[in-house]
């Protein structure tokens, strides 16, 4: 594998100028991995015909799948395939109808699967892992049917472990128990769980589903089975007894690991047991986990440093947070916006807020993205404690940096003037939020008990144009459509918020919301989950 990255590297440095000079990931990811950058630097490459290989493609959808980044897709564009895992990209953008100047049309989970894609339809060769990884980006994007046909249609020799793993873990992921345990089985039969990975899906959807005490049974069949186990099995399995209040198990967990040496806990297995001992209260083991786990970070994995503040701030270790964090700043100097945003988040939660001011000022003396996250994580703060003008303040500050307020941003000013009783103000803000719509593309619509207060304000100040308008602005930011007559504007107002209730009701109703009983008034129905 180090030869092979080798020389991956050395093919980089080497390429001619025909070449992206720099692999495609680092290229997407350089100015870190908000939205707003991702989006850009794809853009600007696949304005241009720079050539790249197979191996950077793969690396690419494996990059924005592990950080659960599925950007909206461009459609219509090409990839021309040159030698045996060669492409580059040819531009023919088709243009939003909605915005003449946008060339994004797509459900924004489309990207990985299109790069995918692109392997197969151009004439790359797919290795299996590559299958079941499609697979897997299928179901995300199109639903299980799709990824089921997708298996279906595999030849027989494609349907092996790792594509039979991925549907698997598709159903598990959508909690589909008769449909996972009926491919467990029939994987059983064939010889193909002989892995953690299967056996890990199944005890994670088990988990999810509330069934936490099925999973010991899963492991002495993993045992009996000459199934080796992973830190993954572990963490599961010390989830499991954590929910049955077994913290004595847990710990046995972790003495068995130690006995058999041959699953070895990382820094994952630490985390989780020092989660479960804040959980259930014990902060000193807690603490002593957090020591093993720095000592299991010899890789310097941001990822365990971002755990290490958050739980340590869960603790309530203030000093402790900030001495990580400056180890975090030591081995990354190019801090990214989501550490500044973990750690910023943390000083807020433990009412540090000068605290979270200063690091604020460090995060936007340096930032290349203004990213609008992290100043609602201040704003938020001051909203909380009453500080309108200091939270009206950030939001224009952020929107003089370039970041504009989001539906979160909108979110928290809905709160503060519906807690202070200025629903008029709220109204503002929730049309504001419903028409910015949420970072990634997807529409924003109101909690039903947000929508029961806003109508309830509407009927009270007779205000039947208004509540018109309002329920016209959920109707064109609902997935379905919403039925029913609009309300007249007349002088009749209790007949005409009849008519709005019958509306709103139908649209909670397809939505599949509920809403509080201090409501059932003025919608007449008790809505279900």
């Amino acid at each position: 594998m180090a030869l092979q990255q080798l020389s991956r590297s050395k093919s980089v440095v080497k390429r001619s100028k025909k070449y992206l000079e720099e692999p495609l990931y680092k290229r997407l990811f350089k100015d870190g991995s908000s939205e707003v950058s991702v989006r850009r630097e794809l853009n600007q490459f696949i304005k241009g015909s720079k050539k790249v290989y197979k191996w950077e493609v793969g690396d690419s959808i494996k990059k924005l799948r592990h950080r659960n980044r599925f950007y909206p897709a461009l459609k219509g564009c090409k990839w021309i395939r040159f030698g045996p895992d060669l492409v580059i990209f040819e531009s023919d953008p088709i243009k939003n109808p909605a915005d003449p100047n946008s060339i994004w049309d797509s459900f924004d989970s489309e990207l990985p699967i299109q790069l995918s894609e692109t392997m197969a339809g151009r004439g790359m060769n797919l290795t299996a892992s590559d299958q079941a990884i499609h697979l897997d980006l299928i179901a995300k994007t199109r639903g299980i049917s799709a990824a089921e046909k997708y298996f279906m249609d595999l030849p027989e020799a494609s349907k092996n472990h790792l594509s039979y793993g991925a549907l698997l873990n598709c159903y598990c992921k959508e909690l589909m128990s008769e449909k996972a345990e009926a491919l467990m089985e029939k994987m059983k039969e064939m010889r193909l769980a002989s892995s953690s990975l299967a056996y890990n899906s199944l005890m994670t959807l088990y988990t999810k589903t509330g069934h936490p005490e099925r999973i010991p049974a899963i492991i002495q069949e993993m045992k009996a089975s000459n199934v080796m186990l992973d830190s993954y099995t572990c963490n599961v399995r010390m989830r499991a007894l954590a929910a049955a209040n077994d913290i004595s198990g847990v710990e046995r967990v972790i003495e068995e690991m130690k006995r058999d040496g041959r699953v070895a806990g990382d820094w994952t297995t630490y985390s989780n047991l020092a989660s479960i001992y804040i959980d259930a209260g014990l902060f000193e083991k807690a603490e002593k986990a957090l020591k093993e786990l720095e000592k299991r970070n010899a890789c310097r994995d941001l990822a365990a440093f971002q755990f290490l503040i958050t739980l340590y701030g869960r603790t309530g270790n203030l000093l402790e947070v900030y001495r990580v964090w400056r180890s975090l700043r030591l081995a990354f100097p190019k801090t990214a916006n989501i550490s500044y945003l973990n750690m910023i988040q943390v000083l807020v939660n433990l009412k540090d807020l000068p605290g979270a001011e200063k690091c604020f000022r460090e995060w936007e003396s340096g930032c290349s993205n203004y990213d609008i996250r992290v100043a609602n994580i201040l704003i938020g703060a001051y909203a909380k404690e009453g500080m309108l003008e200091k939270a009206e303040e950030f939001k224009e500050r952020a929107r003089r940096r370039g970041a504009k307020p989001n539906a979160k941003t909108w979110e928290i000013f809905t709160d503060y003037y519906l807690k202070n009783g200025k629903i008029g103000m709220a109204v503002d803000c929730v049309t504001n939020a419903i028409s910015t719509g949420r970072g990634d593309g997807r529409k924003w619509v109101p909690l039903p008990e947000v929508i029961g207060t806003l109508m309830a304000y509407f009927e009270q100040e007779r205000d039947v144009e208004g509540a018109e308008v309002f329920v016209e602005n959920l109707k064109k930011n609902s997935n379905k459509t919403i039925s029913g007559p609009i309300i007249p504007s007349d002088t009749h107002t209790r007949c005409a918020f009849d008519k709005k209730e019958q509306l709103i009701r139908k649209y909670l109703l397809k939505n599949n919301k509920r809403i509080g009983k201090c409501k059932k008034k003025l919608t007449d129905v008790e809505f279900g989950n």
